[in-house]
C-alpha cells in the first residue's frame, strides 16, 4: 500500500474514481461470491484521453507494457518487509514540472501492528506514486497522477471488502481481522489465473498476496486484478479474491462457497 470462478469476484467500475461517495453502490450480479459494482463518476468526464490509451487502459494508465504489476521496484536493497517496497521519497523528481501533493490518504484497512482501531494502512501520496513510476522509467503524465492514485486506492479498498466477506465466516473467532503484510507478485500466475488464460484467453494485469492476521492466525489471500470491458467509456476492473489453499480451513471455506454459489445458481436465494 504505501501499496470473484470458484471463489470470489468483485468488479470495480471507475473512469476517474475521484467521487468517493459513489464507491459504495452495488448491483445484483452474482459470481461465486457476491459481486459488487462500484461506480465513481466525475462530473467533467475522465481526463485521460481514451483514444490514445493503447492496448489496454491498465497498461496505459500505469505505464505497463508487460505484466510488471506494481510500479515500485521490489528488489531495492532498502525494503520494508511489511509491504515489500522501498521507502518512497516525497521530494520532487528531477525533470518534474508540476507540483504534486505530498498528502497521504488513510485507508480503511487495519494494520496488524498495534491494537487501536485507528491504526490503519496509509496510501502513498501523488508525489510518492510519481517517484515510484519514475524510478522504473514508466510513462507517468503528471496531470494524471492524482487519478492513478485514486484508482490504486479504490482497488485496494475493494480488495479488502472482498477479504472481509470471506473473513465473516470466522467472525466468532475473530471480530476484527487485520492486514499484516502484502506482496506484489505480477509475474507469478495463480492456478486460477493460469486456467483463465488457457480457457478464456484472459490474464490478470497484476497479482497481490495479502497476509491477514485472524486474531493470531495468519491467512494468505490471493488477489488477481483483471481489466474488464469498459462501460460507458469508463474502465472496469475485476478483482478475484480468495483465500489461498494453504490449510484445511481455507480449503473448507472455498468448498463451502462453491456449494453456496451452486445452490444459489440452481435454486435461487
Amino acid at each position: 500500500m504505501s501499496e470473484t470462478s470458484g471463489n470470489g469476484k468483485g468488479s470495480a467500475t471507475g473512469g476517474c474514481p475521484v467521487d468517493h461517495t459513489a464507491i459504495g453502490k452495488k448491483d445484483g450480479n452474482q459470481s461465486q461470491r457476491p459481486e459488487t459494482a462500484s461506480e465513481a463518476p466525475h462530473g467533467s468526464g475522465c481526463p485521460v484521453d481514451h483514444s490514445k490509451r493503447g492496448p489496454s487502459f491498465a497498461q496505459s494508465l500505469f505505464g505497463r507494457k508487460s505484466p510488471s504489476g506494481c510500479p515500485v521496484d521490489h528488489k531495492d536493497d532498502q525494503i520494508n518487509p511489511l509491504n515489500m517496497m522501498p521507502d518512497l521519497p516525497q521530494a520532487k523528481h528531477d525533470g518534474q514540472k508540476e507540483e504534486l501533493s505530498t498528502n497521504r490518504e488513510l485507508s480503511s484497512i487495519p494494520r496488524a501492528v498495534g491494537t487501536t482501531e485507528d491504526n490503519v494502512w496509509e496510501y502513498p501520496s501523488s508525489q510518492q506514486f510519481y517517484n515510484a513510476l519514475a524510478r522504473k522509467n514508466m510513462a507517468a503524465p503528471e496531470e494524471y497522477i492524482d487519478v492513478m492514485v485514486d484508482i490504486h486506492n479504490f482497488l485496494n479498498e475493494g480488495a479488502w471488502n472482498e477479504v472481509l466477506k470471506w473473513e465473516a465466516r470466522h467472525k466468532d473467532e475473530c471480530k476484527m481481522p487485520r492486514l499484516s503484510r502484502l506482496q506484489g507478485r505480477p509475474r507469478d500466475l495463480s492456478p486460477m489465473a493460469r486456467m483463465s488464460g488457457w480457457f478464456h484467453g484472459v490474464r490478470p494485469f497484476d497479482r497481490h498476496d495479502w497476509y491477514v492476521d485472524r486474531c493470531g492466525k495468519q491467512v494468505r489471500y490471493v488477489i488477481d486484478y483483471y481489466e474488464g470491458t469498459p462501460e460507458n467509456d469508463m474502465p472496469v476492473f475485476n478483482l478475484v479474491v480468495r483465500p489461498a489453499i494453504d490449510d484445511f480451513s481455507s480449503l473448507t471455506d472455498r468448498a463451502k462457497q462453491l456449494w453456496a454459489d451452486a445452490k444459489e445458481k440452481h435454486f435461487g436465494k
